[in-house]
């Protein structure tokens, strides 16, 4: 029974290493690629329709990396793709990379975790862990715009939460994000600056509120 557990440990172990080894690996190709923008658009527009399945699993690696910020791709999808067409398709990568993750965290418990996510910013939800409304205050905290959204996916793997909600979250809880995001994008590929404006300084005031409300609510909680 020792030597069960002990392989179980080691091939644990194995596992979490090559899944960091691959993160970092992919981590280095999304950045060369988000950062050039110009590139990054004659890339996947070099694969007709396929680049629009590329940009969704871009999309869903960056919520497994969780080092690039989402909004440069949601603005990069709004750019290439649209306003609309680029917020489906964020939206549609952004829910697979959050089911990835939740079914990993679920396999490989909190070690995973502790790979992406230092503990002090996991400490920092254990109001949601300890609510007896727990699943309510998630929804509530998951769409305020501003929240990090990749961590909570990670934290919601180490809950009892059930999967459906979870996924319901995961998509509608994004929504507001993306499309204010790829209404900018799409103003900067026409030419519409003043809209580009607009949109991202909407963006910003309603993450800025966003934040001081997720600061006030685990604040208030985690005391």
């Amino acid at each position: 029974m020792q030597k069960k557990d002990k392989f179980k440990k080691i091939f644990k172990i194995i596992s979490i290493s090559l899944a960091i080894a691959v993160i970092l690996f992919i981590s280095i190709l999304l950045w060369h690629l988000v950062t050039d923008r110009e590139t990054f658009e004659a890339w996947l527009l070099r694969y007709g329709d396929a680049g629009r399945w590329i940009y969704v699993a871009i999309t869903a690696a960056q919520v497994l990396l969780a080092l690039i910020p989402g909004e440069v791709l949601e603005i990069a999808g709004g750019y290439i793709f649209g306003a609309w067409e680029g917020t489906l398709l964020n939206l549609l990568g952004a829910t697979i990379g959050s089911m990835i993750v939740f079914f990993l965290v679920r396999k490989f418990g909190r070690p995973f975790v502790s790979s992406v996510f230092p503990e002090e910013k996991l400490s920092k939800l254990r109001f949601l862990q300890d609510s007896q409304k727990r699943d309510i205050l998630f929804f509530v905290v998951f769409t305020l715009p501003g929240t990090p959204k990749d961590l909570l996916c990670y934290f919601a793997g180490l809950t009892t939460m059930k999967t459906p909600f979870f996924l319901i979250v995961a998509s509608l809880g994004r929504i507001p994000a993306i499309i204010t995001s790829a209404i900018g994008g799409s103003a900067i590929g026409e030419g519409s600056y003043l809209t580009a404006v607009i949109a991202f300084a909407i963006a910003i005031a309603i993450s800025l509120l966003g934040i001081l409300i997720y600061r006030l609510i685990s604040t208030r909680k985690n005391k």
